[in-house]
């Protein structure tokens, strides 16, 4: 598996690749920001590109603007978010892509080796693998009270009509809070799949 790392930790970089060699897989590029990896991309895809969120030069959300433009211009290159943080804007986004090929690990979470060569692994293949705490927060953080409430409904198999019944609200009302979470939840419209079946997916996740 040919691999590359972004992080602004040296150490980490360095410490990844070490295990990476270890285990039988090429590092083809190890960078310091996100401008540095999408350059690699472009030049040499990789099967799988390593992402920390904050790089420089802002700190903020540069790895997942990188891993965005990665997946915009190289949809067959897998991209693993490992990071101490969940960046929520952008996130989703990412995460919501129909190809597979994603994952969105948080480092204190990773417990064993083995479960991020694995994660690795999946995403390079063409799966998902998303931590659980990843899914709660842009959950919890995106929705309110009243769109989580239609959402618990929606998982226990209740239509629409029921739901407005159990919460006291017109249909049109269930209506608008339903469509409300197939956008926060970044569900597209001409999707060939259920969004209500993906939206209760995604909330049984968290």
């Amino acid at each position: 598996m040919r691999v590359m790392l972004a992080d602004d930790s040296t150490l980490l970089r360095e410490g990844l690749a070490r295990l990476l060699a270890d285990e039988g897989h090429e590092v083809t590029a190890s960078v310091g920001d996100g401008e540095a990896l999408v350059a690699a991309v472009r030049e040499e895809p990789p099967d799988v590109a390593v992402v920390d969120v904050r790089m420089p030069p802002t700190h903020t959300d540069e790895g997942l603007h990188a891993a965005l433009a990665i997946r915009a211009a190289q949809p067959g290159t897998g991209v693993l978010v490992l990071s101490q943080y969940v960046e929520r804007r952008y996130a989703a986004e990412l995460l919501s892509s129909p190809e597979g090929g994603v994952g969105y690990l948080l480092k204190d979470r990773v417990a064993q080796v083995g479960e991020f060569l694995d994660a690795l692994e999946r995403v390079a293949g063409g799966g998902t693998a998303l931590d659980p705490e990843v899914v709660r927060r842009l959950l919890t953080e995106s929705l309110t009270p009243r769109e989580h409430d239609v959402l618990a409904a929606m998982a226990r198999g209740h239509t629409n009509a029921a739901i407005a019944e159990r919460l006291h609200l017109s249909l049109s009302a269930v209506e608008k809070y339903v469509n409300a979470v197939f956008t926060k939840l970044h569900l597209p419209s001409e999707a060939g799949y259920s969004r209500r079946v993906l939206a209760v997916l995604r909330y049984l996740d968290a």
